[in-house]
């Protein structure tokens, strides 16, 4: 994982409508920015439809949103479409962003050890520095916490 207070590697991903989207272009604003294992999983169905939630809460507070993992752009509009998700879900098929953001580890599950996304949040400030990170974070009370920090 990344440290807080050092500046946040910027990328370039597209959404599910081909369009490419960089950290860069939110400077002077605030970006939330979770990395999550696989669309339409349970946990990352419960994250995604809790930011789905509380989103008005954080773009009252002019906080941009955005999901990433190594999913399809095709995976994430069906994601998208099913749990009418109103936020940014950006496509990292080649792991650059999720490797650069020091998310992809080595995982246990059932005695197997395998590669993979670990479920983490970095918020950014406006200036495009990591001020706060959630490692793990929780599917349900991770945009919680993140609000919380952020009032």
């Amino acid at each position: 994982m990344l440290d807080e207070m050092i500046k946040a590697p910027d990328f370039e991903l597209y959404d599910e409508k081909g369009e490419l989207h960089r950290l860069s272009d939110y400077k002077g604003q605030k970006v939330v920015v979770y990395f999550y294992p696989k669309d339409s999983t349970p946990g990352c169905t419960k994250q995604a439809c809790t930011f789905r939630e509380h989103y008005e809460d954080f773009k009252a507070l002019n906080v941009k949103v955005i999901g990433i993992s190594k999913d399809s752009q095709k995976s994430h509009a069906r994601f998208i479409e099913k749990n009418e998700l109103p936020f940014l879900l950006l496509s990292d098929p080649d792991l650059d962003a999720i490797k650069a953001y020091d998310v992809w580890q080595e995982k246990k599950m059932y005695g197997k050890t395998y590669m993979g996304v670990v479920r983490s949040t970095y918020v950014i400030d406006e200036e495009g520095m990591i001020v706060k990170v959630y490692k793990k974070a929780s599917p349900t009370k991770n945009p919680l916490e993140i609000l919380e920090f952020l009032k």
